[in-house]
């Protein structure tokens, strides 16, 4: 995969990075690609895959930080800006 398209696949959403990724499955499953792209769509389906879990885990992460606090009234959850890449 070229380091645009990388590039261009690292800024989707997890949405359209599952969209992708099973349109690839697809393909694959189909047993019409040739062994070359069928690689090349193998390798690119892994990326997006890392893709998927990371925005999962990144959402996940932000569920964590939203319900800390919750559940005390006088103590509301505290909203903050969630960043993926501070330690926890």
């Amino acid at each position: 995969m070229s380091k645009a398209k990388e590039k261009n696949n690292s800024d989707l959403s997890f949405e359209a990075a599952l969209e992708k990724l099973e349109a690839i499955v697809g393909r694959m499953e189909s047993g019409d690609v040739p062994l070359a792209e069928l690689i090349a769509r193998y390798e690119e389906g892994g990326k997006l895959l890392k893709l998927c879990e990371k925005r999962l885990h990144d959402a996940e992460m932000k569920i964590q930080l939203l319900k800390r606090g919750s559940g005390d009234p006088d103590n509301p959850p505290a909203f903050e800006d969630f960043d993926p890449d501070r330690d926890q």
